[in-house]
């Protein structure tokens, strides 16, 4: 993806971007670079939580945009972190970003463009693309034990939406390493649910958001560039982790189903 300059066409609502580094200052400092170069960077402020201890190859007076660093005594889970970085945040707007994103292009004006033309809609996400340009499955249906067993046999499709540059796309979820959310709205329904630990938060708030009426997009004309890490597929604390909150959403989900038909 070719550096495109920044051409900011209208201020943007205040945003306040979430970030968590786990042991990753690296990949920060080359995320913070590009919304540096790249970004309309005029309403934006940005909140990094150290997960872990680390030393950063960097330092908030480095960037023409506000930084507030947090250090965590004690490691949080992916939910834990963004929740308490949202309570010091007084935007208009929260953006949750993962250290590996790269963005060459400002996805920030064509993402709000979205939220402020559908009164409904709540959280927007990027298209995802992996370096080599393949669109990734950011997009997904709501998950089922039916669904997670097709794609461990190879029969699920890699990407379960088609992406249309034209038009939104409303999934059933997003996946959380890109996620541009109503601060309103993500108050409303508690944020993230904390009793996952790292996977499934995305799809629990997307379902959340849902079930109270208020929609989830893909703005297909906004992309970033991920460099996934598939921690889950290495490490037995991982996969732990992945199957503890899968098991949990189904739970979760099922119950939401319930709530609904009762109320009906």
């Amino acid at each position: 993806m070719h550096p495109i300059p920044r051409q900011p066409v209208q201020p943007l609502p205040t945003i306040v971007i979430s970030v968590v580094s786990h042991q990753q200052g690296s990949l920060v400092a080359k995320l913070l670079s590009d919304i540096d170069t790249y970004w309309d960077t005029q309403n934006i402020s940005l909140i990094l939580t150290v997960n872990v201890p680390e030393d950063l190859p960097f330092s908030e007076a480095d960037f023409s945009f506000p930084i507030l660093t947090v250090r965590n005594e004690q490691p949080k889970g992916f939910g834990a972190n963004h929740n308490s970085a949202f309570k010091l945040s007084h935007g208009e707007l929260f953006c949750v970003i993962n250290p590996d994103i790269r963005a060459r292009r400002d996805p920030l004006p064509g993402l709000c463009r979205t939220l402020a033309r559908r009164t409904r809609l709540s959280l927007v996400a990027p298209r995802i693309q992996s370096p080599d340009g393949h669109v990734e499955d950011s997009a997904r249906r709501v998950i089922t034990p039916r669904r997670i067993l097709q794609r461990a046999l190879g029969r699920g499709r890699a990407t379960e939406y088609a992406m249309d540059d034209q038009e939104p796309l409303h999934p059933d979820w997003v996946a959380g390493m890109f996620m541009l959310v109503h601060s309103q709205a993500f108050a409303r329904v508690g944020g993230f649910n904390e009793r996952y630990f790292m996977y499934c938060e995305d799809a629990d708030l997307c379902v959340r958001l849902w079930f109270t009426g208020r929609g989830v997009a893909v703005d297909a004309d906004s992309e970033v560039v991920h460099a996934a890490r598939r921690a889950s597929h290495s490490s037995i604390k991982h996969l732990y982790w992945h199957v503890s909150s899968l098991l949990r959403f189904f739970i979760t989900f099922r119950a939401m189903q319930r709530k609904l038909r009762h109320a009906a």
